[in-house]
């Protein structure tokens, strides 16, 4: 038996498939279960690297932009990857620059109810397009949560934690771009691929 949609009808197959994707893609980014191990962030690897590469290599990276936070926070921006799927993933390194153990503070995951429903993360991150007249923000899954890193332990002096976020991708026309995240500078990266 063969089934006929209309072309509204397989539209909306076509969003409720993408919707479900990006929803399993955001589960496994998202935390462990109700396990008792220290929370950790992971960082996505870039798109382009080639055969064995690894995240670790990521480290090796050159680094894009400093920025300088609160209590001796600092972020060190270390990729802004353009995806064929229409994404720019931003990975770096957070680092507890001060002499002592330092929590990530709660305005890194902006004002947005939405975002800051879902505990802290980088949500409050943005892009800025300044020749565009544009700012990009941090995509969401589904259920409102931050396509970035989230639940950040307590940094003690000099340990590093990896992170990412994740924005809609500016026109291909377009790779310089400010990024913001509250409570630390701003800085100029460019966006690759």
């Amino acid at each position: 038996m063969s089934m006929r949609f209309s072309t509204g009808a397989r539209r909306g197959w076509v969003a409720l498939a993408v919707s479900i994707g990006l929803a399993l893609g955001a589960a496994g980014c998202g935390g462990g279960g109700g396990d008792d191990q220290k929370p950790r962030a992971t960082s996505a690897p870039p798109r382009d690297a080639g055969p064995g590469a690894s995240a670790q290599e990521g480290t090796a990276e050159e680094t894009l932009a400093e920025l300088r936070g609160p209590s001796g926070l600092m972020m060190r921006i270390t990729g802004a990857q353009r995806d064929a799927g229409g994404f720019v993933t931003v990975s770096g390194e957070l680092k507890n620059d001060g002499a002592s153990t330092v929590n990530v503070p709660a305005q890194v995951s902006g004002n947005e109810t939405e975002i800051v429903r879902n505990g802290k993360s980088l949500g409050g991150a943005t892009l800025v397009d300044s020749r565009g007249k544009k700012r990009y923000y941090v995509l969401r899954d589904t259920e409102g949560r931050p396509l970035a890193t989230t639940k950040f332990p307590p940094l003690k002096a000099g340990e590093t934690l990896p992170v990412f976020m994740q924005f809609p991708a500016p026109p291909a026309g377009t790779a310089e771009v400010t990024f913001q995240l509250p409570m630390f500078s701003a800085a100029g990266i460019e966006i690759s691929g």
